[in-house]
C-alpha cells in the first residue's frame, strides 16, 4: 500500500511539474534544453525562410537575442529549434506548447491577448494595398468588382471592409494560405490586389522577379502594433523578453537592426526592402508597451 500511495505521489509531482512548466517556458528550457522558435517563410522582412531549415528578419534577429538571454538564466546550452507557423496556426501552437515564442508578424489585438501574451511592440505597421503597377488602381475605390487577395488567418481584408470609403462596394476576396502565395495570386493575375501589412507588401516585390511591375498603393487602412508572442500569463519569458527589447532600444542596436533589415540589401537576393523607421515604431519604442491595435484606433 505504501509503494502505491509512493508511486502515485511521483506521479502526481511528475504531472504537477510538466503542468507548470506548461506556462513557464524558462523552466521549460531549461529542463529540455530547447526552444522552440515560430517562424514564418514570407513575412517581409520580419521573418522569412533562407531555405534548408534557415530563417532570417528583424523580428527572427531580435529573438535571436532573446534566446541567447534564455541561454544564459538556463545555465546550459540552449538548442533554437526554427519552428515554421502560418497566419492559421501560429496562436494554437503558441497555446498548446509547441512554439515557446512566436517570431513573426502577428499583429497585437484585443481578441488574440485573451489567448496569447504580447512582448512590448517592436513595430507599429500600416496595412495597405499592392497592386500590378499598369493596373490602374490608385486606391480603394478602383477595388470594386476586384478580386482582392489576403492571407488566410489575418484581418486584413476585414481593416479594408471597415474602412470608409469601401462602404457600397462588391470586392471578391480570394485566400493565399500563406503571404508567398497571396502574393503569388497577385503575381499571376488571380488577383487585382493584395491586402496586407505594408512590411509584408514591400518584402514581397523586393523578392519579385521584377519589383518594378508592382507598387504600394492607396490609403492607409488600419494602423497596428506588431510584436513576439508568448503563452498567456507566462511571466518569466515576458520579463525577460521585454528586458532584452529594452536593452536593445537603449543601447541602439535595434535601429541598427532595423537599418540592417528594412534599408540595407538582405539576403538572399541582396535587395533592399527600402522601408524607412516610421515615427510610430519610433514612439512605441520610447515608451515600451503591449497595448492592443484597439488602444491605437482610438487615438
Amino acid at each position: 500500500m505504501k509503494k502505491h500511495l509512493l508511486a502515485f505521489a511521483v506521479a502526481t509531482l511528475a504531472v504537477g511539474g510538466a503542468f507548470a512548466q506548461a506556462n513557464d517556458t524558462l523552466a521549460k528550457v531549461k529542463a529540455s534544453g530547447v526552444l522552440n522558435m515560430g517562424v514564418r517563410d514570407s513575412s517581409g522582412a520580419l521573418s522569412y525562410t533562407l531555405g534548408d531549415g534557415k530563417y532570417a528578419g528583424f523580428h527572427v534577429e531580435v529573438c535571436q537575442r532573446i534566446a541567447a538571454e534564455v541561454e544564459k538564466q538556463a545555465g546550459r546550452k540552449v538548442e533554437v529549434k526554427y519552428v515554421p507557423v502560418t497566419s492559421q496556426n501560429r496562436i494554437p501552437l503558441v497555446q498548446n506548447g509547441t512554439v515557446d515564442i512566436e517570431c513573426g508578424s502577428t499583429t497585437n489585438n484585443a481578441t488574440r491577448q485573451r489567448d496569447v501574451a504580447f512582448l512590448n511592440t517592436t513595430y507599429v505597421e500600416e496595412v495597405r494595398i499592392a497592386v500590378k503597377a499598369n493596373s490602374g488602381i490608385t486606391g480603394i475605390a478602383q477595388l470594386n468588382g476586384k478580386n482582392v487577395a489576403t492571407t488566410t488567418g489575418t484581418t486584413s481584408v476585414q481593416h479594408l471592409r471597415k474602412h470608409e470609403r469601401a462602404t457600397g462596394m462588391d470586392f471578391k476576396e480570394v485566400f493565399g494560405k500563406d503571404h508567398a502565395d497571396s502574393f503569388l495570386l497577385l503575381e499571376s493575375g488571380r488577383a487585382d490586389a493584395f491586402v496586407m501589412d505594408g512590411s509584408i507588401l514591400a518584402g514581397n516585390i523586393a523578392n519579385a522577379k521584377t519589383p518594378a511591375d508592382f507598387r504600394i498603393v492607396g490609403e492607409v487602412l488600419s494602423v497596428e502594433p506588431i510584436a513576439i508572442m508568448v503563452r498567456k500569463d507566462d511571466a518569466g519569458i515576458k520579463k525577460l523578453g521585454n528586458d532584452v527589447i529594452a536593452g536593445l532600444v537603449r543601447s541602439g542596436d535595434l535601429a541598427r537592426l532595423w537599418d540592417k533589415w528594412f534599408l540595407q540589401p538582405i539576403p538572399p537576393k541582396n535587395v533592399r526592402v527600402g522601408l524607412a523607421l516610421s515615427e510610430s515604431t519610433r514612439a512605441a519604442w520610447a515608451s515600451p508597451n503591449d497595448k492592443p491595435m484597439e488602444d491605437y484606433a482610438k487615438k
